[in-house]
């Protein structure tokens, strides 16, 4: 009697799908996620891996030499980084997969963490710094609440059990990605537009510099406004990735698709379309990476070794390769000469500008003040143009590139900056706050999503998650001015394609 209590009780359990444990904001718990030997490998890789974030890192960085003064700014600094290191590690050890968290932290732990502590031990930072010294302690202090204030979300977010959606026909289940053809035929048209634009394939494989001279040539971006040229972009690269996600995901969760020769056949007529559009000769480093990224998560979407390897390997990427990866970003005569000769030059001379942009857009608010909302309207509002609304506001890191009296201000602009600049640091705290919300929260239901009792390979949020997570760097770097144009062509094709369960059965039934 006992035994089969237990079966059926067994039985019923599996019908209810895994269980979710509480306070755990990386979704429910799946058996394949906790083999024995990864429990030993975990144990057994956990201290040397926090000893290295925490500890060898910031040490060996600590011990360069250089001008660098041991003040406020350098102890919060390190503060900072050996608290992302730790928050880093943890999702790295996690037995779930938080990929937004998880991103999220690697991005603070390399660019507001590592790479600024090497700025402030060696003396030298990529951008001036036009204030005093104590706003970039500001700046440091302030990313370290903002990081709490992340952490503080995401613990709400935990103890806030999700909502199962059912399937019955009256009920808006999961979003399915259904006209998958629609977004296909979008994409093929949308590149090819782009492709005769700058003149054919072969201006792809030149270099971002050539490109954007090409993309002016054309006559789409009117003068003073980008609006064209980010469309032309937008259109000509984000649909042909989501197309080729959305058919990767069919090609990893069906047998019946691998099995199928046109969806094969489509699935290789997309990779080749994207091996033009989104190749990393032509593209930004953080574009690249995030089609690498979200490509290699939809592939893989149940693969927890592959997620501590893409977080575990990044900071070794970011430290080692990133530095060097623009090199078809400008014709020779435009190669940006070292002038460094640590072994952490790359850090101090190259792309890590986030925390003296920051400290910079402090100086330029105690100037000017806050802007109330004002950029971040500009940036939700980045499809009007500027014939049409005369006012609209530059990116921020223009605008206080401009003030800083730099001839070249394409600059970044972090989103702590951009929440200082609206609304100062309440605003900064409740919107850090929201994102680690959110972010908990989309962890959760994409957990959800990939285990076998989500809604299939026509997840659209199996999808959208590695898309934003891989895309996660960008908004963070800033500006949003610059980021929210693909981010909002993503979105409108997902839209397009995009009906629900019960919708579905609804019209079954007619």
């Amino acid at each position: 009697m006992t035994s089969v209590h237990t079966s059926a009780e067994g039985r019923t359990a599996r019908a209810a799908g895994p269980p979710e444990p509480s306070g755990a904001p990386g979704g429910p718990l799946e058996p394949s996620e906790r083999p024995i030997v990864w429990s030993m490998l975990s144990r057994a890789l956990s201290v040397p891996l926090i000893l290295g974030l925490v500890c060898f890192l910031p040490a060996v960085i600590a011990a360069q030499p250089g001008s660098g003064v041991r003040d406020t700014a350098y102890w919060l600094q390190l503060v900072l980084t050996c608290y992302a290191g730790a928050r880093l590690a943890t999702m790295i050890l996690s037995t779930r997969r938080r990929l937004l968290q998880g991103v999220f932290w690697m991005f603070v732990y390399i660019a507001m963490g590592v790479a600024p502590f090497a700025q402030v031990v060696i003396g030298q930072t990529p951008t001036p710094m036009v204030g005093p010294r104590q706003d970039l302690v500001t700046a440091i202090a302030m990313v370290l609440v903002g990081c709490a204030a992340y952490d503080l979300g995401a613990l709400l977010a935990s103890r806030r059990p999700l909502r199962r959606r059912t399937a019955s026909p009256r009920s808006w289940g999961p979003a399915l990605a259904h006209p998958v053809r629609l977004l296909v035929a979008v994409a093929f048209a949308a590149s090819a537009f782009y492709g005769l634009k700058l003149g054919g394939p072969a201006v792809f494989f030149s270099s971002r510099q050539e490109i954007s001279e090409t993309v002016a040539a054309s006559g789409v971006a009117a003068e003073g406004s980008n609006v064209g040229s980010a469309f032309l972009k937008g259109f000509g690269q984000v649909p042909a990735l989501l197309a080729l996600l959305l058919y990767t995901r069919r090609l990893a969760t069906s047998y019946r698709a691998r099995r199928t020769p046109a969806t094969v056949l489509v699935w290789v007529a997309l990779a080749a379309l994207n091996l033009v559009v989104n190749n990393p000769i032509s593209n930004a480093r953080y574009w690249f990476l995030t089609v690498l990224m979200a490509f290699v998560f939809t592939a893989l979407p149940s693969s927890a070794a592959v997620y501590r390897t893409v977080l575990a390997t990044g900071v070794v990427g970011a430290l080692v390769v990133f530095p060097y990866a623009d090199k078809f970003r400008y014709d020779d005569e435009g190669q940006r000469p070292a002038q460094s000769a640590s072994v952490f030059e790359p850090l101090v001379t190259k792309d890590y500008d986030q925390m003296v942009m920051f400290a910079n857009g402090i100086s330029w608010v105690d100037t000017r003040g806050h802007t109330y909302g004002r950029q971040l309207t500009g940036s939700a509002l980045f499809f009007v143009p500027r014939a049409v609304w005369s006012g609209k506001p530059e990116d921020t890191g223009v605008r206080v590139g401009q003030w800083m009296g730099l001839r070249m201000t394409n600059l970044s602009a972090p989103l702590w900056t951009e929440f200082w600049v609206d609304a100062g640091a309440v605003g900064m705290i409740g919107g850090m706050a929201l994102i680690g919300y959110t972010a908990a929260r989309t962890d959760r239901r994409y957990a959800l999503a990939v285990t076998r009792a989500g809604p299939g390979p026509g997840s659209v949020l199996a999808i959208a998650a590695p898309l934003i997570a891989g895309y996660t760097f960008i908004l963070l770097r800033g500006p949003l001015l610059q980021a929210a144009g693909k981010l909002a062509i993503a979105a409108l094709c997902l839209l397009l394609i995009s009906t629900f369960r019960g919708q579905r059965a609804k019209r079954r039934r007619r």
